[in-house]
């Protein structure tokens, strides 16, 4: 309740379910998009890649220009200029449509550092200093709108084609528009809470612990991206419709989302290092199971499991480059989702390319390997 009573807290997870709803796109408007076009697996991941490098290289300066105060701009702003060149991207036909997707993206980037430093200021001020737990409910809008963003797309293409997106367009510009009118550019939490954490939980971690903590960081995003962009292609690939590719995408999403949560709570009750190990160990079977259940009725279970397990650590990851990581809240949080963004986009690009040298099943098994590694660098974090 604390947290929706909030103006801040409550007009940041609105908006974060709208921008992401629209990034959620990716996993069903840019694969109707490629069988339409003639793309290669290749072709799809370089695009995939681009509109997700693009925004992350930006988004520690928009951080850096949330630090300085403009907050407001950055997050309701972002979600108004993502609504607006998306809405022309599915307007303009072929493949400069395209090039207004990846322009797109960059209100991504605005949005989300501004966000992230918000949702753990307000975990910190309204909920007793749960960090984590208020992070986790933050990103839950997000996963909430990559849940609804496959499965609405789904069936919006399938009726009308890539112009029934515009609806969420529509909506995702409304949303930018009522942040604007009630943001009122001042962060009562940035006064409430000084800019940076103690001089002890800034400390430059040991060269040991950045490695671990970046190979977690990769890993763990490149399974989720894999998956997220290669499901369907497989699928489609398999005879599968919009609606069933776009469904069991949104399922994947929509039960990592639940496991963000639960990590999020398990973390600051449990501590960081042991919540992130254990769950990424369980991802590990349900991601190798994927290809191997994905023509028979069980992949209906195989998914949920996988996503719940594979998506728990965000925010036990962007918590901890907070405290990592010296300098202002948001551009530290821009920097580790720029950094999970692009190298991820990277890794998504080379499945591509080992997908059309030996398979898509080989994807899911890199994923589930990377979801192993990404465990075992956890354990390898501080105690906390």
């Amino acid at each position: 309740m604390a947290l929706i009573r909030d103006k801040i807290f409550s007009t940041i997870w609105l908006s974060h379910f709208a921008v992401d709803i629209l990034n959620g796109q990716r996993s069903v408007l840019f694969v109707y998009l490629a069988v339409a076009l003639g793309l290669s697996n290749a072709e799809l991941g370089l695009f995939s890649a681009a509109y997700v490098f693009i925004g992350a290289l930006l988004q520690p300066v928009f951080g850096y220009i949330a630090d300085r105060g403009n907050f407001a701009w950055t997050i309701a702003g972002g979600t108004l200029w993502i609504g607006v060149f998306f809405t022309i991207g599915l307007i303009v036909p072929g493949f400069p449509g395209l090039v207004f997707f990846i322009i797109a993206s960059l209100g991504s980037a605005a949005f989300h550092p501004a966000g992230t430093m918000q949702a753990t200021l307000v975990g910190r001020a309204r909920i007793a200093g749960r960090e984590t737990t208020s992070s986790s409910y933050f990103f839950l809008a997000g996963q909430l709108g990559i849940f609804a963003g496959p499965l609405l797309g789904g069936f919006l293409l399938n009726a009308s084609g890539q112009r029934g997106i515009l609806w969420l367009t529509a909506f995702t510009m409304l949303v930018g528009i009522f942040g604007l009118s009630r943001l009122s550019g001042r962060d009562v939490h940035w006064e409430a809470q000084p800019k940076a954490e103690s001089t002890e939980s800034q400390a430059p971690p040991r060269r040991v612990l950045w490695i671990a903590f970046a190979l977690l960081a990769t890993s763990q995003s490149w399974a989720k991206q894999n998956v997220l962009i290669y499901l369907p292609k497989y699928l489609s690939d398999l005879g599968r419709t919009p609606e069933i590719y776009g469904m069991l995408s949104a399922l994947f999403i929509g039960f990592a989302a639940l496991g963000m949560l639960s990590g999020g709570i398990f973390a600051d009750r449990y501590g960081k290092r042991i919540t992130a190990a254990t769950m990424l160990g369980l991802a590990v079977l349900p991601m190798a199971l994927i290809p191997l259940y994905a023509a028979t009725p069980w992949i209906y279970l195989v998914i949920p499991v996988a996503g719940y397990f594979a998506g728990s650590t965000h925010s036990i990851i962007v918590v901890l480059a907070q405290r990592y990581i010296p300098g202002g809240m948001a551009r530290s949080s821009g920097l580790i989702l720029g950094y999970i963004f692009s190298t991820s986009s990277i890794g998504v690009l080379l499945s591509g390319v080992l997908a059309d040298a030996i398979n898509l099943q080989a994807v899911f098994w890199l994923s589930a390997a990377l979801v192993g590694l990404a465990a075992i660098m956890a354990l390898s974090l501080d105690r906390n």
